[in-house]
């Protein structure tokens, strides 16, 4: 799979004046004050909560409603220059997401797929689908450093994630999946229980996709599965 270049680190981010930053540290709450500099706030919050430049963040969420069960899904990522241009080539269920410093079109769509004058970037799937449920596209940024780690958790609906710089492994009841640039994207099955640990020795970057019924929680940290990781993705 042929990646398009990536800014340089800190390019198309936040940055944040030192002087802000000495009085953020002067008088961090207690909230602020437990953000792991390696992985940013705790689970996946909107961009717009954004307190520092890593972490995992959503971008968008797209109300996509019932979805077609006669043909397999897939997500469907081509990066575009601008936001016009972007906008221009958006399909009924596309959604156009800034992250990691470009713009992207993310379309659910049949196989083969490619929206006009797009930089196709990767066709991931099949998903899976359940008729007659209304879905929402959860679009999200990570960026990570080695050792970062999640708390254990499930969505109600496929998640994936493709990897663009450095390296995670995901573990579940099953095993556990290494993604990296250039291989297989990582996808977690509906409902399966499952943590994240960014390995390797680099920063990681990645886009990630939950596609869940928007009736119900996008994520659900809980331990109703009564699953504990065996520390696979930790050498334990």
């Amino acid at each position: 799979m042929r990646l398009p270049s990536l800014p340089t680190p800190g390019a198309g981010r936040l940055a944040i004046p030192a002087l802000a930053a000495a009085l953020a540290a002067t008088f961090a709450t207690p909230a602020v004050a437990q953000l792991d500099p390696r992985r940013g706030p705790p689970g996946c919050v909107p961009v717009a909560e954004r307190q520092m430049e890593r972490g995992c963040y959503i971008m968008v969420e797209h109300r996509l409603g019932s979805l077609p069960t006669d043909v397999p899904l897939h997500w469907n990522i081509a990066a575009y220059p601008s936001r016009a241009a972007a906008e221009a080539a958006r399909g009924q269920r596309g959604a156009v997401v800034e992250a990691l410093g470009r713009l992207w079109l993310m379309s659910i769509a049949e196989a083969g797929y490619r929206p006009a004058r797009g930089e196709h970037l990767a066709e991931i799937g099949p998903l899976r689908i359940e008729a007659g449920t209304p879905y929402t596209a959860v679009y999200m940024q990570g960026i990570m450093l080695p050792g970062a780690e999640t708390g254990v958790h499930h969505h109600p609906g496929p998640e994936v994630i493709l990897t663009l710089a450095g390296e995670e492994c995901m573990e579940t009841p099953a095993g556990r999946m290494v993604g990296r640039p250039g291989g297989a994207p990582v996808m977690v099955p509906p409902g399966v229980a499952h943590r994240l640990t960014i390995t390797g020795t680099e920063e990681r970057q990645a886009l990630a996709l939950v596609l869940h019924d928007f009736n119900r929680p996008w994520a659900i940290r809980t331990h109703e599965h009564g699953w504990a990781p065996r520390g696979l993705c930790r050498g334990d």
